[in-house]
């Protein structure tokens, strides 16, 4: 690794560790580069490279922020193995394979009978952080998904396997109190407030992958929307 690379991931380290948090502010660039023993501009060039990744946020004159305040987690691989990837302890409980239907998703993609795979995700040292129960058409492979269970334990490569991709969707996010039995589930106060996703994905000829909706603690969990160009 260059000093250049091994800079930014030193730095990247401890902002993802928390080490250097939120709205932390950075050494100045002569401070790096003394500490460092490179260059300031091997300084620049890794602080910029920090803010590509939004990581950092560098005001002229005034010095560099900490910007990060959290895990982004890739959906395309399902909750679970994202907040693996992410260094979360994570465990899923599958609570229950039903079928099931949904007059709404029926007229919208005109799919008479649908799977519900419902899941609990648990953090091991803190208990349930999130509840989802997916939708899934009964056709072909995965009209038989009650009987048969999940592939290797994953919604996802179980989609996988019966040849449904996501190529495109939407998403919903909200909140809700959560009733008698969620909170029961989640081990939390009737009437707690969580957020609320409802995430669609549909194949390229869109048609229906998958309806999850996702009850997910809001301690744990925050969305974030980037917009305008990247410089």
């Amino acid at each position: 690794m260059s000093k250049r690379d091994r800079l930014v991931a030193d730095l990247s380290g401890q902002i993802r560790s928390g080490a250097l948090s939120y709205g932390d502010q950075l050494p100045g660039e002569n401070e790096l580069a003394e500490r460092y023993q490179v260059s300031r501009g091997t300084v620049r060039s890794a602080l910029s490279e920090l803010q590509r990744q939004d990581l950092i946020a560098t005001q002229s004159g005034v010095g560099s922020f900490v910007t990060f305040d959290g895990i982004t987690l890739d959906q395309t691989v399902g909750w679970a193995t994202a907040l693996a990837r992410s260094g979360f302890d994570i465990s899923t409980e599958l609570l229950g394979i039903e079928r099931t239907t949904d007059d709404e998703l029926t007229r919208r993609y005109a799919v008479d009978e649908f799977v519900a795979v419902r899941r609990l995700r648990r953090d091991r040292t803190a208990g349930p952080v999130s509840y989802e129960v997916a939708l899934v058409p009964a056709t072909g492979e995965l009209a038989s998904l009650p009987e048969d269970g999940l592939v290797d334990d994953s919604l996802t490569a179980t989609l996988d396997a019966a040849g449904l991709r996501a190529y495109r969707g939407e998403q919903w996010i909200g909140t809700e109190p959560l009733t008698a039995h969620t909170a029961e589930l989640l081990e939390r106060q009737e009437g707690e407030l969580f957020l609320r996703a409802v995430r669609t994905s549909t194949d390229a000829q869109g048609r229906l992958v998958e309806h999850v909706v996702s009850l997910l603690d809001p301690a744990r969990f925050q969305f974030r929307l980037a917009f305008g160009r990247s410089s």
